[in-house]
């Protein structure tokens, strides 16, 4: 099947969302992945950052910003669903228990914001990066303002969740303890950030290849 560039840009919109959707929803199991243990969500959120900075690559900065907007909407969305299915009175003949059902969907609106914040400051600042290294550049070096531009942004979303979301819940959580989680989530997110380059050179090569 052969597809336009339209078409295509959807498909990395679909991507784009569906990441964004499942990392919020996984997000919540850490897992030992053998050297190190994280949320299960960093499977899918770098996505996020490669998408938009292969959309920036080809369309340019406003459709990149698109993107962004596109997925901001449909967090704030996931967000008023989820509490409202949440809050709704269970039936008697419910099959799931309405304490396991909660526990997965109830997540505290504390945690739901910070992850929409740090998504849209770090998305912003990743779509501005990008620009402003491909200005710098004259259009070379994709790897470079791949990585740049998304290195920066993935601390910013990692500080600001941890921070938004963590900081002040109890005494134990000061800004020392709560850095001690930010930098090796940060670090996995860097490693996952090189390891995406090539992937980044095959969405433009994709993207701007008719049919």
């Amino acid at each position: 099947m052969r597809f336009d560039v339209d078409v295509k840009t959807n498909i990395l919109l679909g991507i784009f969302v569906g990441s964004i959707v499942t990392a919020n929803l996984i997000g919540l199991k850490i897992a030992d992945f053998g050297i190190f243990e994280a949320s299960v969500g960093i499977l899918v959120f770098p996505i996020t950052f490669l998408v938009t900075d292969i959309i920036e690559e080809v369309h340019g900065r406003e459709k990149a910003k698109e993107f962004v907007l596109v997925g901001f909407i449909v967090l704030i969305f996931v967000l008023l669903i989820t509490s409202l299915a949440v809050v709704l009175p269970f039936a008697d003949r419910s099959w799931v228990k309405e304490e396991e059902y909660t526990k997965i969907f109830g997540m505290s609106i504390r945690i739901f914001i910070a992850s929409i914040t740090a998504f849209v400051i770090a998305q912003i600042h990743d779509v501005w990066a990008f620009n402003f290294w491909k200005q710098k550049t004259k259009g070379r070096f994709l790897w470079l303002r791949n990585n740049l531009s998304t290195i920066v942004s993935q601390f910013l979303d990692t500080t600001l969740f941890m921070f938004i979301a963590f900081y002040g819940m109890s005494p134990n959580f000061t800004i020392s303890y709560v850095f001690t989680l930010v930098i090796p989530y940060w670090l996995v997110k860097v490693l996952f950030a090189f390891f995406d380059t090539p992937f980044c050179y095959l969405g433009v090569r994709w993207l701007k290849r008719s049919g």
